[in-house]
């Protein structure tokens, strides 16, 4: 049998892949992050199912239920908040289902600041603005950053930023990002996107942290900073370019 890791998408439950709700509807056993999945998700599960909470159990409990499972015989969904390419822990879970020989898959799903830039009406790569996206988070009580992810080193790019797990140290990140892109610099935090309870707030890097603050926010939030959240004014893509050679280009493209 299989474990399959599956990204639960930002919240609403209408984000989860088709793939993904149809595996959640026969798998026999479901392991959820309850302090992150909304009820209405979990409705997709098979009403005979076995739900297990995650929040306050241990990594090794975790991977301990999932081979459990895979040994009575059931295929198990692993339910991962956004998408599981991205900070889901299942990395480590997986090392530990390879140690047991357990087959397992990963479904994709939609990632937070995915969700988030669309709350925002915004492309986050912009022809002659910006080309590039570094996803990265704050360094807290948290597993160390490595050796040279830094935001002042990702700062220094120019690159658009998405930021998570860092709306709780939102002066520090701001202030050690405006010597670089500048106070003036675009910024917005989407808080609890596609849920209930979904804050936005815009600004720039000298302000959006007070709005941040004075809005409430203090979890489920992504902040983005990068002149692609105010572009106007640029040029078109080339890729529909009246100039562009159709004809002979390889249909893949």
């Amino acid at each position: 049998m299989t474990v399959y890791f599956i990204g639960a998408g930002p919240g609403a439950a209408d984000l989860i892949t088709v793939r993904g709700r149809d595996l959640l509807a026969r798998c026999a056993v479901c392991l959820y992050p309850g302090s992150m999945t909304p009820t209405d998700l979990l409705a997709y599960c098979a009403p005979e199912a076995e739900q297990v909470d995650t929040a306050n159990l241990s990594l090794d409990e975790i991977a301990a239920k999932l081979v459990s499972a895979h040994r009575a015989g059931h295929d198990v969904a692993r339910l991962c908040s956004g998408d599981p390419s991205l900070y889901s822990a299942v990395a480590e879970q997986a090392r530990r289902l390879e140690t047991e020989g357990v087959p397992y898959e990963l479904v994709p799903g939609v990632p937070a600041f995915a969700a988030s830039a669309a709350v925002l009406g915004r492309e986050l790569t912009v022809p002659g603005i910006g080309q590039s996206l570094v996803i990265t988070r704050a360094q807290a009580r948290s597993t160390a950053m490595p050796d040279g992810e830094t935001l002042a080193n990702f700062a220094r790019s120019g690159a658009t930023l998405a930021l998570h797990l860092a709306i709780n140290h939102i002066e520090r990140v701001t202030g050690e990002l405006a010597p670089y892109y500048g106070e003036d610099c675009p910024a917005a935090v989407v808080a609890l996107a596609s849920q209930p309870g979904e804050t936005v707030v815009r600004g720039t890097l000298s302000d959006i942290a007070g709005q941040a603050r004075a809005a409430g926010m203090t979890r489920a939030a992504t902040i983005f900073v990068g002149r692609v959240l105010s572009a106007a004014g640029f040029p078109d893509s080339f890729l529909y370019s009246s100039t562009r050679d159709r004809a002979s280009q390889p249909e893949s493209l």
